[in-house]
């Protein structure tokens, strides 16, 4: 039995379809990355706005929190603190492979993390 939220949704994405507009879904994710704290504040933010871009070019941006230098929980490469970032976002679901190319491709990350939410 088909409810009238189930039809509304099926017409959001049916609809576009059949005028031959491109959908695109998007989902909601969090992402967490750490930054090696000897990098300058400069280039802190050189790093935010690279990732910050990747996300808003094909998607919006909820959250955007610097929690700034904390202690790590144990050493990455002999590096017991790092410059924490915390991002929660709407986006198609290439943005966080694209994400997760760029980060391993950037020295200055320690670690990340993303997360689909429900």
């Amino acid at each position: 039995m088909r409810t009238n939220a189930n039809i509304l949704a099926l017409s959001r994405v049916i609809g576009p379809l059949v005028r031959g507009e491109e959908v695109k879904l998007m989902n909601r994710y969090e992402t967490i990355y750490i930054i090696n704290p000897t990098v300058d504040e400069a280039g802190i933010k050189t790093i935010v706005e690279k990732f910050k871009g990747i996300m808003e070019a094909n998607g919006e941006i909820e959250t955007l929190d610097e929690w700034g230098k904390r202690k790590l929980a144990y050493l990455i490469n002999d590096i017991g603190e790092g410059y924490y970032v915390y991002t929660k976002y709407k986006a198609d679901t290439a943005v966080p492979k694209e994400l997760d190319r760029v980060f391993g491709i950037t020295e200055d990350i320690l670690r990340n993390m993303t997360i689909k939410l429900d």
